[in-house]
């Protein structure tokens, strides 16, 4: 593991200095070889911005090989974006710190140069902390959108009021319910708690929970955040390694010091229960719709071992013998 890439404490975000003027919003949009979707999200965010004083807006851009992005960044935003590249790749993780800590705003949103946000997304967000003042963050309901920006499938919907979430963190503990544009959090809250960390998959699940142990959390159920799943994403690349199921266990392993100890033991047992489900369905997903036997049997047997239950393991002996008699589903 590099160390530099991927670091083992919450890395430290600096104080704005006094005498800096603070905008409200900070949008700040870490990217990296995704240029093909950063047109639509950078539009997403220009249709519903704020004059420059209120929101900062800007592309951080982690030494993207797949084109021109600075050029882009300035034909679409002619000059109300900003645009700052780092001077090597330093991964996602060293990516967010860097935006955050070149955040100036009260309130940052990370908007992941593949994602979009809606309409009333920021007017939304900010009614909300006003009416909350004492809450850490706030996030709106989300879908998932494909390469294309098609809905791919539904969310279960956490609540159907606005407000304060009740016993936020046992929730959040059970399973990651909030995807990365729907949340926008204090910078102050970053700057008690730090960064991102520890892991390359599940790193926001953590982040969540780390801020639900210390602050109460907001919610909208407006749908105004899309969340892009593609081939090419961190995400994806992760389950087709197996690499998403090990960095989950150790996020649970790191959750679990921040829930109330008598009830640590039960939350995390639910935790690995669910993701070892959720792995194990995934499995099958990853046979038929990447084509990816070694994939789908990795992930199978790595759920089981995760969590070994009728249904896991009844998972891996399905996707074995599908590759043995090499089964392709028809349609």
């Amino acid at each position: 593991m590099n160390l530099n890439r991927t670091p083992q404490t919450p890395p430290l975000i600096n104080r704005i200095p006094e005498g800096v003027s603070q905008p409200l919003w900070s949008v700040m949009i870490p990217t990296y070889n995704c240029i093909r979707y950063l047109e639509e999200t950078m539009k997403s965010v220009l249709q519903q911005a704020l004059p420059e004083d209120a929101m900062q807006i800007e592309v951080i851009d982690d030494c993207s090989s797949d084109g021109d992005v600075e050029a882009l960044v300035y034909t679409v935003g002619k000059g109300r974006i900003h645009y700052h590249r780092k001077e090597e790749n330093s991964g996602s993780l060293r990516n967010f710190e860097t935006c955050i800590n070149r955040a100036r705003g009260q309130l940052v949103h990370i908007l992941h140069g593949d994602d979009i946000v809606r309409p009333g997304f920021y007017t939304t967000i900010e009614r909300v902390f006003n009416e909350h003042p004492h809450v850490g963050a706030c996030y709106s309901s989300y879908d998932y959108i494909d390469e294309k920006g098609q809905n791919v499938w539904p969310i279960q919907q956490l609540q159907e009021r606005e407000g304060i979430i009740e016993d936020w963190l046992e929730k959040i503990a059970l399973n990651n319910l909030v995807q990365p544009p729907a949340m926008v959090v204090k910078r102050e809250v970053y700057e008690h708690l730090g960064s991102f960390f520890a892991v390359h998959y599940g790193e926001d699940w953590e982040m969540w929970t780390r801020i639900a142990a210390h602050y109460p959390v907001a919610f909208s159920p407006q749908h105004l955040a899309s969340y892009r799943v593609h081939t090419t994403n961190i995400t994806t690349r992760s389950i087709l390694t197996g690499q998403n199921v090990k960095d989950i266990q150790k996020v649970i392993r790191i959750i679990s010091d921040y829930l109330p100890y008598d009830k640590r033991k039960t939350l995390t047992a639910i935790a690995t229960r669910n993701f070892a489900l959720y792995f194990a369905a995934l499995s099958d997903k990853i046979y038929h719709e990447h084509r990816n036997r070694k994939a789908a049997v990795v992930q199978a047997v790595m759920s089981a071992r995760m969590y070994p239950t009728p249904a896991t393991l009844r998972q891996v002996a399905k996707i074995l013998v599908k590759c043995a008699i090499n089964y392709e589903r028809r349609y």
